[in-house]
């Protein structure tokens, strides 16, 4: 049998079909020493009047991200059916045994899930749930947001993100929905690595796909929190599913144009950083340094910017390793 005809494992305890609110799970089967029948039950939650448009919103897809999670709890539990045009599809955390452990990859396979799409319904835990969201629940949306931040790793300018895609109607229609968040940042995002991203399979499909990046060091603030309540109910309002305007903040655009954003760590040590996130950077100028901790009266290694632009993110832990991202350099634009 052909394995993407296989049907998924996962089952689902809600109704996609029915009008009003459900709080359910996705229910994966996971076999173990201490549960032999065992299944790994992942919180969602839809909301459905009537006809009109999808709009699926995840969070959590790394499991040390916490700003989409309370963000998206609090919607399932405060938004109302008579509120809602058309069907919202909530998934907090998609990676929800990583979540649990408050890792950025899952504490069962060690999977990465946002490098694992789409994923193989005979595969590993994590493969299997990529593969429910690719042919069950990414066929159903029309507009996906997904939250994410810097995990326990990294520190961002608080932004709303979309790529730069081939299809200039799509691409416009992403860069529409990352306005209408309005995080204090805009980005128009490159990413290092997109194979396997849940962002290329969703953009693959025709999809209206916003993500976000909103502070890090693994946990969350007063203001990322409220930025992520208001930019999911803008989204909202923007996508037509729930009446209003969005309320729109002024957003500073930003561009990550090439593999120049990025620097990466060469050695092991302290990291020190010598420009903090939102300032300007000058092309070879040094942003940051890393000291050697193995003795005393060793020179610390400097690290430049490849461009001109500001910090828009950094390294978050004092101690750094060798090919970790030290920081990333992003340009001032006046729009996608």
């Amino acid at each position: 049998m052909n394995i993407s005809k296989r049907p998924s494992p996962t089952t689902p305890t809600v109704d996609f079909d029915r009008d009003g609110i459900q709080h359910g799970h996705l229910r994966l089967p996971w076999s173990r020493d201490d549960s032999a029948w065992g299944s790994i039950m992942i919180p969602i939650c839809v909301i459905k009047n009537g006809e009109g448009p999808t709009a699926l919103l995840t969070g959590a897809n790394h499991g040390d991200e916490y700003e989409g999670p309370v963000a998206l709890f609090d919607l399932a539990r405060t938004l109302k059916p008579e509120e809602v045009k058309g069907r919202i599809i909530i998934v907090p955390a998609m990676n929800y045994p990583a979540f649990q452990a408050g890792t950025r990859t899952s504490p069962i396979d060690k999977g990465n899930l946002n490098r694992s799409f789409p994923g193989r319904p005979d595969g590993s835990v994590t493969e299997k749930i990529a593969d429910y969201f690719t042919r069950y629940l990414l066929p159903l949306a029309d507009i996906v947001l997904d939250f994410h931040s810097g995990g326990r790793t990294l520190d961002f300018l608080p932004y709303a993100a979309a790529h730069a895609l081939p299809d200039k109607g799509q691409e416009k229609a992403c860069f529409d929905g990352v306005a209408a968040f309005s995080a204090p940042y805009s980005m128009r995002m490159i990413e290092i690595d997109a194979v396997g991203m849940y962002d290329t399979t969703a953009e693959q499909m025709g999809k209206v796909f916003v993500t976000t990046e909103l502070s890090g060091g693994g946990t969350i603030s007063a203001r990322t929190a409220s930025i992520a309540k208001r930019g999911v109910l803008n989204v909202l309002k923007h996508a037509g599913i729930v009446s209003g305007a969005p309320e729109v903040e002024v957003t500073q655009w930003l561009d990550m144009p090439s593999s120049d954003c990025f620097v990466f760590s060469e050695a092991d040590g302290v990291f020190e950083p010598l420009k903090d996130l939102g300032e300007k950077v000058s092309r070879g100028e040094i942003i940051a340094r890393i000291h050697p901790i193995g003795r005393t009266g060793t020179a610390p290694s400097d690290y430049r910017a490849a461009m001109d632009g500001i910090l828009a993110a950094r390294h978050f832990p004092g101690l750094i390793k060798t090919g970790d991202c030290l920081a990333v350099v992003a340009t001032l634009t006046g729009g996608p």
